[in-house]
């Protein structure tokens, strides 16, 4: 419960776990936390990672990822919910299938598809099946650059390419479009574009020079889901979560000889 006697909303993060701390599961759930929520877990893949990168993966199976999310949902009356990694298409098909039956459903999907260095890191299949079935369900989408491209194929250079890749994007289905620009622009600043179908809305931070921001992504969809689960409406709840990723990379310490995560709990 919060100090006033409120019940703490329920956010729910489908992702793959990070051993390092810094993404994935763990990021979300430190988010979460922060940002007075309680959170639940549906793990889809286990990683052996640190700051210097990912030395194994292992993919949950479908019948234990279906029963992590109807465990919960049997139980637990949760108000909102982030996807991430979701490595193969049985996995996306099996998230798909249960997030569709579950009424008023806020859900921010993080396609996770491309990393920083470019590598794809799932299935030409996958992304096709995030995009018929996984991103019609959704309340927001949140993909950087590169993921934009790959579900798009724009190759995004200038700001008509990005309203462009926009267009596409909310044609497959969901009521706003997030595209996250910061890393991949040369530029003092980091801007994010939102696009609802009919207008674009900008949210720019001036850049910040450091090695700490292993998890960024992940943090960035999960504080706008935290915050639209209390209650704030999409543009303030963007806003919001960019300026707590903003401070969790200004306030890191540094951890790990490569990219350090981000401090979520400097509030």
């Amino acid at each position: 419960m919060k100090p006033d006697g409120k019940i703490l909303p329920i956010c729910m993060t489908i992702a793959g776990s990070d051993s390092g701390g810094g993404a994935g599961i763990q990021a979300d759930l430190k988010t979460f936390a922060s940002l007075k929520c309680y959170g639940v877990s549906v793990i889809t893949s286990v990683t052996a990672q640190n700051t210097k990168g990912v030395d194994d993966i292992h993919i949950i199976p479908k019948n234990i990822i279906k029963s992590q999310i109807i465990a919960i949902n049997n139980d637990m009356n949760f108000k909102a919910v982030k996807t991430g990694m979701l490595p193969d298409e049985n996995t996306v098909v099996t998230v798909s299938n249960e997030l569709q039956n579950i009424t008023k459903l806020i859900l921010v999907v993080d396609p996770v598809i491309v990393a920083t260095s470019g590598d794809i890191l799932v299935s030409k299949n996958a992304i096709e099946s995030i995009k018929t079935k996984l991103l019609p369900l959704a309340s927001v989408i949140t993909p950087n650059l590169l993921e934009a491209e790959a579900l798009t194929g724009v190759k995004i250079n200038n700001k008509n390419e990005l309203f462009e890749a926009c267009e596409i994007l909310k044609s497959y289905g969901p009521k706003s479009v997030l595209i996250k620009g910061g890393h991949f622009f040369e530029s003092e600043f980091a801007e994010d574009t939102l696009y609802d179908g009919k207008t674009f809305e900008f949210f720019s931070k001036k850049r910040i020079k450091t090695t700490s921001t292993h998890g960024t992504g992940c943090t960035f969809s999960s504080a706008i889901t935290a915050f639209l689960a209390n209650d704030k409406n999409l543009i303030d709840s963007v806003n919001s979560a960019k300026s707590y990723v903003t401070n969790a990379i200004n306030k890191a310490y540094k951890i790990g000889e490569g990219n350090g995560p981000l401090n979520h709990f400097y509030i």
